[in-house]
């Protein structure tokens, strides 16, 4: 072992102390590596859980580096103050030399400190959303939903966010809080179609399959107005009303979870399409010409104008 040492002392001009401290420090690193290995082999046999799975993972991790960085530097600098020293001017060189990595630590530590989101997750930030696979010390990872596909679905995949984006971005989550979103289906019909009727069909159908919601909702908002000052006066489902160009637009706004969104919009949609078939006096309206009698469907007054002649007649006569 001496005759190495000198070795390496004469070939990379180290010295015997030196040396001695990284010897050490690879000990102690393998041995935490151990560690590792042994916690999270326990944890995988004694649970099949995913989640829980996860968290041991990352909070061991977290705890033996830190508990390594610790060793390793109680070998390397003696006394409180030299190692305050160093990290004061390790921290200025990494401010100055690696602002990007820096940010990323911030971002880190208001993830860990502040809770925004967690594992498991569906949040929006910037132009990305999806569900948080995985959160470390410079980016986190989505499960990408959305882009080109429809009703918030996953795409299959995976986008990796540095953490600065955190305290940059504008961050939506749709688990934390409320737990439940609102969503909308706007059904079209003629305007010679019995609107009221329609209407009174849709509260039908959105009442079967989403009002079961509310109850469970009313609770969330409960608890969550405890954090948040989260208000709704009505959480069951309701069908407006309003009028477009091309017929009467019944809206169904009702509350669903995040991830059946698709589900119960399609759900509702096959309750409508089976209820509209039956009723004879309810159409759909969609993109259609028509040519318009203005002499024959026009309101009373208008019918007696003659088609070809004598206008100029009949204009003055009504006028009168």
């Amino acid at each position: 072992m001496k005759i190495l040492m000198e070795w390496v002392q004469k070939a990379l001009g180290l010295s015997p102390e030196v040396q001695t401290k990284i010897f050490a420090s690879l000990v102690i690193g393998l041995i935490l590596w151990i560690f590792y290995s042994l916690i999270t082999k326990i944890v995988w046999r004694r649970t099949e859980n995913i989640r829980i799975r996860y968290s041991w993972r990352k909070i061991s991790g977290y705890v033996l580096i830190i508990l390594g960085v610790f060793l390793v530097g109680r070998l390397w600098f003696k006394g409180f103050q030299s190692i305050a020293t160093y990290l004061g001017l390790l921290s200025a060189g990494l401010a100055i030399a690696l602002k990007d990595l820096v940010s990323n630590f911030a971002g880190w530590l208001f993830i860990i400190s502040r809770r925004p989101f967690s594992v498991g997750d569906r949040i929006q930030i910037g132009n990305y959303a999806g569900d948080v696979i995985d959160t470390r010390v410079f980016q986190f990872t989505l499960l990408e939903i959305g882009n080109w596909v429809n009703a918030d679905q996953s795409t299959g995949r995976i986008i990796h966010i540095p953490n600065s984006m955190v305290l940059s971005e504008v961050l939506a989550n749709y688990s934390k809080g409320f737990q439940y979103i609102w969503n909308e289906i706007p059904v079209l019909i003629t305007f010679e179609s019995n609107w009221e009727k329609a209407k009174k069909i849709l509260q039908k159908i959105a009442d079967k399959d989403a009002e079961h919601l509310s109850k469970a909702a009313e609770k969330r908002v409960k608890e969550a107005s405890k954090k948040f000052m989260i208000l709704y006066s009505r959480l069951t489902p309701i069908v407006y009303t309003s009028v477009k160009d091309s017929g009467v637009l019944l809206t169904v706004r009702y509350l669903c979870e995040p991830r059946r969104r698709r589900d119960s919009e399609q759900a509702i949609w096959e309750d409508i399409l089976k209820e509209f078939t039956q009723e004879k006096d309810i159409d759909f309206a969609y993109p259609t010409q028509r040519f318009y009698d203005h002499r024959l469907e026009s309101k009373m007054g208008a019918k007696d104008i003659p088609k070809d002649r004598d206008v100029k007649k009949a204009k003055i006569k009504i006028e009168n």
